[in-house]
């Protein structure tokens, strides 16, 4: 039952944050459409304003990631699949969850992820019998002789 009951802290939790990061979106999107360069004074004036706008529209973007990640966990909870890794189909420790509640995975197949870019360990669970898709085997491709190619050099 503890499960359960973090797992509706959670939920209140990220609809908690989802609505303020669609607030800080909602006017920092408005902010950025009502920017204008004509309005400033010299050109220190004019690269501050921009590496403002630069800024901003960067921490959008981070928020929006946000969000979206949030709106997938919002999903997983309605489905029932909250809180269940996606890499080895384990539960998350709630202590994970507390700490990033839209997390996807636990801390073992995270780790693997940055580490490997997939799970599994080096190799991941990739099946390396069939490297390419092409219809002729690897041992009875023609090689390319570079002076058969053609170039044309007349767009140049």
């Amino acid at each position: 039952m503890a499960r359960r009951d973090a797992l509706l802290r959670l939920h209140k939790s990220l609809v908690g944050r989802r609505d303020e990061l669609r607030k800080r979106l909602g006017g920092e999107l408005k902010d950025l459409r009502n920017f204008k360069s004509g309005d400033t004074g010299d050109s220190a004036d004019l690269a501050f304003d921009a590496g403002s706008d630069e800024v901003a529209s960067t921490l959008a973007e981070l928020e929006s990631r946000e969000l979206a990640k949030i709106e997938i966990a919002l999903n997983k909870l309605k489905q029932g699949t909250y809180g269940v890794c996606e890499g080895c189909q384990r539960k998350i420790p709630v202590a994970r969850l507390n700490a990033l509640p839209f997390s996807a995975t636990c801390i073992e197949c995270q780790r693997e992820m940055e580490l490997y870019g997939t799970w599994g360990g080096p190799g991941g669970n990739a099946n390396w019998e069939k490297v390419s898709d092409h219809p002729t085997p690897l041992e009875d491709q023609r090689e390319v002789n570079i002076s058969e190619i053609e170039i044309d050099m007349s767009s140049r």
